[in-house]
């Protein structure tokens, strides 16, 4: 098998959400030569980033993103050693903190977009649920990120969202920091009057969002 066919079979693999299919297929790509770059860029993220355009045309559904990015973390898993060992880093687009806002335990959500994000070459720093404004601001100015993710899926926390725009004018770090919000309740509306540079409805237009603000294309 000719290595496009191989690359091509990776996408297929993570487009239909068969994580042992894509650990064997990454293996044997690995085994045929491909280098471990190759293999990330133009299999598994390719893969992911197909998984992103059926959701978004309505073809796929939560359980299908899900599926994608698991089988894509499967063959991250089979690549980072090598790719750490040689001494070859895999690249990343930009850093983003992520967290579900103070008073708000959903994260199923959150957790899908943090995947989808790693697999299309964010780093992601995931703080997890019920995160308080001051440790996402803390967070901001730790790790330098260029990206805050901020998830609220009850109409009680969504305020949350602007208390830590607000903290983060107050720790002159809003400038140095793209926001991003996302939920059930939040719309373009609400991320206008908060001040935030980016609202996403789902994961796949998250990833999208994010990259259209890293100036990716």
């Amino acid at each position: 098998m000719d290595t496009e066919a191989l690359l091509a079979e990776i996408r297929a693999a993570v487009l239909d959400g068969e994580p042992s299919l894509v650990k064997s297929l990454t293996e044997k790509a690995l085994e045929a030569g491909l280098p471990a770059l190759t293999i990330v860029s133009e299999g598994l993220t390719e893969g992911i980033r197909r998984v992103g355009e059926e959701f978004q045309k309505g073809a796929y559904f939560l359980p299908d993103l899900v599926r994608g990015a698991q089988s894509m973390e499967i063959g991250l898993e089979v690549l980072q050693p090598l790719l750490a060992g040689a001494g070859e880093e895999r690249p990343t687009h930009a850093r983003i903190v992520l967290g579900t806002v103070h008073g708000d335990l959903h994260s199923i959500g959150k957790n899908i977009v943090a995947a989808m994000l790693k697999a299309s070459g964010f780093a992601v720093d995931d703080l997890g649920v019920n995160v308080p404004v001051e440790v996402f601001v803390d967070k901001v100015r730790d790790t330098e990120a260029a990206f805050l993710g901020l998830s609220a899926l009850l109409t009680t926390t969504v305020h949350q969202q602007e208390a830590v725009i607000k903290a983060l004018e107050a720790a002159g770090l809003r400038s140095k920091v793209k926001v991003l919000l996302g939920g059930a309740p939040i719309d373009q509306d609400w991320a206008d009057r908060v001040g935030a540079d980016g609202f996403a409805p789902d994961a796949a237009r998250a990833v999208e969002v994010a990259r259209e603000l890293a100036g990716i294309r």
